[in-house]
């Protein structure tokens, strides 16, 4: 932006906006872009004042990214782990082991890391910042992965669960760009849920909330990994999409499959797809009726079905919601398999109030 357009945005007259942009250049967290162009000379933020990194740990990988404070991804890799089967410490070991082959790789200075986000897809204690005791990451209860991250790394570093990072990146990168008020829902191996209330993640006094894969649709439905009946996991999760699939398709089906064999016009596949999105929208509705978010963006694996999921999503959020909440926009995400691990990178970015980079 231009110090004319940043007066505007802000309200501060063109004189304070000048003196405030002298001062960040003297101190080198701001630099001119583009000073031949008609109009005006625009400011960015130095790519040399900081750097941000996010390690997401996804159900069958781990995904590591670098980005520099104008959200400008520098590096990125991953690795297949199966992080259900595996220990906290072997997960972290490989995490670490990305990022420093990253910082190698890309001559990276590792001062100028400001900090580490991470997300993990399971429940995480607020007070204690332990993994929850649940059947989901057994091999990591109890285990406090941000000190573990930190001992290895020697960096600063925050865990968040997947799905509220998932969140936070759709509406710094994706679907949701413009929007303060955001339900985001995950619908992969599980169904988790993000929550963005007035710009700001929304945790809840436990830290839980946005868990909208464990509301109840059914309760004489099949037996949860929580322990519940009939959540909406059991229904929408990619177990209840490929089991009724597997023996007219084989045991070694999998969701990217069944959404091509429906894409191709295979009935079956469809409505099993279909099944699962009126069930996504009937948990939807009723948090539309409690939050009336802005938007709805649905993502994980399953979001790569697109209107064949979103269809049976918007028909059971119309027939259930009450009055405006209707015209609620509901979209799937447009980042994808990387939506975790860049929502790791803006939590750092975001979260300035621990993360504080140090130019010279």
């Amino acid at each position: 932006m231009t110090q004319a357009e940043l007066a505007r945005a802000s309200g501060l007259s063109p004189a304070t906006v000048s003196s405030i942009a002298h001062e960040l250049r003297d101190e080198e967290w701001v630099v001119d872009e583009h000073p031949g162009r008609a109009r005006g000379r625009a400011l960015a933020l130095s790519r040399d004042s900081g750097l941000a990194a996010g390690i997401a740990f996804g159900h069958s990988h781990v995904r590591v990214a670098i980005a520099d404070l104008a959200h400008t991804i520098l590096a990125e890799t991953s690795e297949p782990l199966d992080t259900d089967r595996g220990s906290a410490a072997e997960g972290v070991a490989l995490g670490a082991s990305l990022f420093r082959r990253l910082v190698a790789e890309n001559d990276i200075d590792t001062r100028l890391v400001a900090g580490v986000g991470m997300a993990l897809p399971g429940p995480l204690r607020r007070d204690t910042g332990e993994v929850g005791d649940s059947a989901i990451l057994p091999g990591w209860i109890a285990s406090r992965p941000s000190e573990l991250m930190r001992d290895e790394l020697g960096l600063d570093v925050t865990v968040e669960n997947d799905a509220n990072l998932a969140a936070l990146a759709e509406i710094v990168w994706g679907a949701g760009r413009g929007s303060s008020d955001l339900l985001y829902v995950k619908v992969s191996t599980g169904v988790g849920g993000g929550l963005i209330l007035g710009g700001r993640l929304y945790h809840g006094a436990a830290g839980t909330a946005g868990e909208i894969g464990h509301t109840i649709i059914d309760e004489a439905g099949p037996i949860c990994r929580c322990g519940s009946r009939g959540c909406l996991e059991t229904f929408a999760g990619s177990e209840a999409v490929l089991e009724p699939l597997r023996r007219r398709h084989g045991p070694d089906l999998t969701i990217r499959q069944v959404i091509a064999m429906a894409e191709n016009g295979d009935a079956g596949c469809r409505r099993v797809i279909a099944d699962a999105g009126n069930a996504v929208g009937r948990s939807v509705a009723t948090a539309c009726n409690l939050l009336a978010p802005e938007r709805v963006v649905i993502g994980g694996e399953l979001a790569r079905a697109g209107d064949l999921l979103l269809d049976p999503v918007r028909a059971a959020v119309d027939r259930a919601t009450i009055g405006a909440v209707r015209e609620i926009s509901v979209t799937t995400g447009t980042l994808g398999e990387r939506a975790d691990v860049l929502g790791a990178v803006a939590l750092v970015l975001r979260d300035s109030e621990r993360f504080v980079a140090q130019p010279e």
